[in-house]
């Protein structure tokens, strides 16, 4: 493996949640369910909603939280990635749009689907353009309209999910004590039929039949997804550290994908991490599927939590399957 010149760190982060909620209690109030069931399974009290607009309008209000924070013209930004699974339409990318709507006049950009790894996937090839010494400043951002795709009479997964955009702005260093140090990522397609959108691609294109027999929403088998995320995402993080001789007395935060509250207190037990050093928003925003991770890195940074030098571990699980973990240290003062 040749040297790498440069390490890829983050510069800068933003974030936007819609402001209209779906407490728990509006669920018991369109299904059978009721706030301690939610409770006590996924740790979710509430959720945020897009009334307007597509997953574009989440990534274009990120990207512009962390350009006002940083106080950076558009232009200077070289390449834009969404990591996203509601895309506003198949083509043109959802980048594309951002791109337009934030004036990143000399970037270019794609979209990355990876489902709930998304982010981690995305924060992946940004760092490796980054660390090529071609592009210096790449903006990474995860975002999705989750309530587009949820079936809002299925009582099990209706109540998971929530609408979010984040990002993150990749710079390089010379200096390797600080960014992205490793990964360890992974894909199983046998996953594919436990948990799928399975309308409205060229394989079941839309038609009256697929809408009619409600092909066009998320379905997961929760049970059979849950048993598999549960050893993914803990057995994923914790051969990280141990390649990197790291223990959970080295390790700042963990910022684990937020799907559910018992994944993530499973992951930090095999980590050997206490729960005080888990970065947790899935109770007031849900599962925002590739937001999950950059709004937890957002608002932590921003509240004073991370600190420059922090070891932190970021961990996903999602639908393929995916899943993987990134070891970085964290450079923002």
């Amino acid at each position: 493996m040749r040297e790498k010149r440069y390490n890829a760190i983050i510069t800068g982060v933003g974030m936007y949640v819609p402001e209209k909620i779906y407490d728990n209690a509006y669920f018991e109030k369109i299904v059978d369910t009721n706030d301690e069931w939610i409770r006590t399974r996924t740790g979710i009290k509430e959720r945020r909603i897009l009334d307007k607009g597509g997953t574009s309008v989440l990534a274009t209000k990120a990207a512009e939280d962390l350009l006002k924070s940083k106080n950076m013209s558009a232009d200077e930004i070289d390449v834009i990635i969404v990591a996203t699974v509601t895309p506003d339409m198949f083509f043109p990318a959802t980048a594309c749009l951002v791109q337009e709507n934030i004036g990143a006049v000399n970037a270019w950009g794609f979209d990355l689907s990876a489902a709930c790894s998304g982010f981690l996937f995305a924060f992946q090839t940004g760092c490796s353009l980054v660390e090529s010494g071609d592009y210096k400043k790449v903006m990474v951002i995860g975002a999705d309209k989750m309530s587009s795709i949820v079936d809002y009479t299925d009582r099990n997964n209706c109540i998971l999910f929530g609408d979010a955009g984040a990002a993150v702005l990749i710079e390089p260093t010379e200096d390797k004590n600080y960014g992205l140090q490793d990964s360890l990522l992974r894909v199983d397609g046998s996953g594919k039929d436990v948990l799928n959108m399975k309308g409205g691609g060229s394989l079941n294109p839309p038609t009256h039949e697929t809408v009619n027999n409600n092909m066009h929403v998320l379905f997961q088998e929760g049970k059979a997804v849950f048993k598999v995320a549960v050893k993914g995402m803990a057995d994923i993080s914790y051969d990280l550290m141990k390649k990197n001789n790291l223990t959970g007395d080295d390790i700042a935060y963990l910022v684990p994908h937020q799907a559910n509250l018992r994944i993530i207190g499973a992951t930090a037990e095999r980590m050997g991490i206490s729960q005080d050093k888990v970065m947790i928003n899935i109770d007031r925003y849900g599962n925002t599927t590739a937001a999950t991770i950059p709004s937890c890195l957002a608002e932590y940074y921003r509240a004073g939590k991370v600190k420059k030098g922090d070891k932190i571990i970021l961990s996903a699980f999602g639908a393929g399957f995916t899943w993987g973990a990134s070891y970085l240290v964290w450079s923002m003062d």
